[in-house]
């Protein structure tokens, strides 16, 4: 979830999350290497859009901060569209991350899946702010997987855990860390049908408000 701005002196909107992480397994540094990886990901496009004849580059504004002490109350109060709410945790009983929900603010990670520039938390933040999975999962002979598509998709076999290896087979499906937010992922939020109000902000995504506890 963020909040989105319409800066119309720099002619960018801006899309503002700050991820608070909670669990055993959350940290300042993951905090902040997370929010630093997710705004490169989704950054490196420079995708524009154009609004009443205007031009705009699309840039994410990402922070992140460790509140390890967090209440069940605190997040089931919170107003503020920018605050994004995540369990990090050495296990899972769904042996993954996931979030809460398509267009929400909460989730539980997986620290396995935080590491060795994985893509998780940039692909789960594309959940968070409306994007689904692609629909269709075999895309060999498409090229660059697209930050949305999941492990166990078909894709060319220099993307794959293991190129030498048959598609499908052990080793054969997308290695999560070859994934990139493509201009097209962008483009699928259809930011242009934001409602801005006087202060030219609008919500993308919405509120779940969720506090989780450890599996």
């Amino acid at each position: 979830m963020g909040e989105a701005f319409l800066d119309t002196d720099t002619n960018r909107l801006i899309i503002s999350s700050i991820f608070i992480l909670y669990g055993n397994a959350a940290s300042g540094d993951l905090a902040k290497g997370m929010a630093l990886e997710v705004e490169d990901a989704w950054n490196e496009p420079q995708v524009f859009i154009n609004l009443k004849g205007i031009s705009y580059l699309i840039r994410f504004n990402i922070q992140g901060l460790l509140q390890p002490n967090i209440s069940p109350d605190e997040i089931h109060a919170n107003s503020d569209f920018r605050m994004n709410f995540f369990r990090v945790e050495d296990f899972s009983r769904l042996h993954i991350s996931f979030v809460d929900e398509i267009g929400c603010n909460t989730g539980y990670f997986l620290y396995d899946n935080l590491t060795n520039h994985s893509t998780t938390a940039a692909h789960e933040y594309g959940h968070t702010i409306g994007l689904l999975h692609p629909h269709y999962l075999d895309i060999r002979g498409q090229g660059q997987p697209g930050i949305m598509y999941p492990r166990g998709t078909l894709v060319d076999a220099g993307y794959q855990w293991d190129p030498a290896v048959p598609a499908g087979t052990k080793g054969g499906t997308l290695n999560p860390a070859y994934r990139k937010v493509l201009p097209s992922d962008i483009q699928n939020l259809h930011l242009e049908k934001l409602g801005f109000n006087g202060e030219w902000k609008a919500i993308v995504g919405d509120f779940t408000n969720l506090y989780h506890e450890k599996h």
